[in-house]
């Protein structure tokens, strides 16, 4: 029988720290594109990952029984990329298009390419609390529930603001979309 991942960080928090491996597995791939996605460095989303799951051996005694664990690491992740764009003053020009996307050129799929493309820009011209909200509510497919959770306002307050967020990137996309034209 499989352990929930409550189960699995009630035994890390009593000292079975080789169990956090599983939730390393099961959370580390999400964890990664999440700090990608937000940071849009992929070395630094190493650096993230990594150092989100020491920050979750560290911290295991605050997490509470009963709590959403998906919820306490990206709450721990949400506070981990605020703290990253804190040290960084100027982390828009440290963006290099070719670092989000794969090194291959697959010629069949050039279009598709481009498309990505013009996305990474628009997303990498938003502020960074609507570009977090896309990327856990359309990436990430977190619930609004849970981002409500996560930021502590209301479900209907998440709604308005993810609307917002993609009415924001419609404009910036298809703008950089017309001046390549």
């Amino acid at each position: 029988m499989e352990l929930t991942d409550e189960q699995l960080m009630a035994s890390v928090k009593k000292g079975q720290l080789d169990l956090l491996n599983v939730l390393f597995k099961r959370y580390s791939k999400r964890i990664y594109n999440y700090f990608l996605k937000s940071t849009l460095e992929k070395a630094d989303s190493d650096d993230l990952t990594q150092e989100l799951f020491i920050r979750v051996l560290k911290y295991r005694n605050s997490y509470k029984s009963g709590q959403s664990v998906e919820i306490w690491v990206f709450q721990i992740a949400r506070n981990m990329v605020k703290d990253y764009f804190g040290k960084m003053k100027v982390y828009k020009d440290r963006f290099t298009i070719s670092e989000a996307l794969p090194d291959y050129i697959d010629e069949s799929n050039i279009e598709q390419q481009e498309k990505e493309q013009q996305l990474y820009l628009a997303m990498k011209e938003l502020p960074e609390e609507q570009r977090e909200l896309l990327v856990l509510s359309k990436f990430e497919k977190l619930k609004y529930e849970q981002i409500a959770t996560l930021r502590k306002t209301s479900v209907g307050n998440i709604k308005v603001q993810v609307f917002r967020a993609i009415k924001e990137l419609k404009t910036v996309y298809f703008s950089k979309e017309l001046n390549r034209a």
